[in-house]
């Protein structure tokens, strides 16, 4: 029996929510995409696996992936017996991003626009954005993938990439400055408009006190 680790990258960009895949090179399922993925070898751990098999077929590092749930069905894979243990990371992606992850032959794509998949990935990947939606409605999210400053509408997407929902921008408007977890900049930003939409940025104290400590932000 083999263990293996499947990693599920979702990436931010600012306007969609796109996941990490990799077309296969050999067979059994060869040229279809799947994550991720590797055999655990003796002398490693799980979440170095995952770790050496990011680099190796996307050039990705330093990466903190959390780990989700085992896959242990016995027919999932008809090839050999195997366990899988998926991990999965939320990270701001950039034009770098974009163009390294493409010459090791891996692609991003956008949740809405998946190709079919092998094996249970698909599960794995539902399974992940479910966990992904608890974590957002218990822990703060958007430091590491907004910019500095940024607008509520600007943040009110990612929550709805995330949610995989439309929100209501006046609930949510209410609800997330009544956290005090934003601190509201004289400056605007107008790109969208003449009037313009004011900037703001995250209260870095509170953000990681409800980090620790978790909230409730269920829209």
């Amino acid at each position: 029996m083999y263990v293996a680790t499947d990693c599920i990258v979702f990436g931010y960009d600012s306007n969609d929510l796109k996941l990490l895949l990799f077309q296969r090179k050999l067979s059994p399922f060869k040229g279809e995409w799947s994550l991720i993925g590797t055999f655990v070898h003796l002398d490693e751990s799980i979440a170095v696996a995952a770790e050496r098999v990011l680099e190796q077929t996307t050039g990705l590092t330093d990466i903190f992936m959390e780990q989700t749930l085992a896959y242990g069905d016995v027919k999932r894979d008809p090839g050999y017996r195997c366990i899988s243990i998926a991990k999965y990371a939320l990270i701001r992606l950039d034009e770098h991003d974009k163009k390294s992850v493409e010459q090791y032959g891996a692609k991003w794509f956008s949740l809405d626009d998946l190709p079919p998949m092998i094996l249970d990935h698909q599960q794995m990947i539902n399974d992940a954005l479910d966990m992904l939606k608890e974590k957002a409605k218990k822990q703060p999210v958007g430091f590491e993938l907004l910019p500095k400053k940024f607008t509520l509408p600007q943040l009110q997407r990612l929550y709805e990439l995330i949610y995989q929902k439309e929100i209501d921008s006046r609930n949510f408007r209410k609800k997330v400055l009544s956290l005090n977890i934003l601190i509201k900049l004289e400056e605007k930003d107008k790109s969208n408009s003449k009037k313009g939409a004011f900037l703001y940025k995250f209260n870095s104290r509170k953000y990681n006190q409800y980090f620790t400590n978790g909230f409730n932000f269920d829209t």
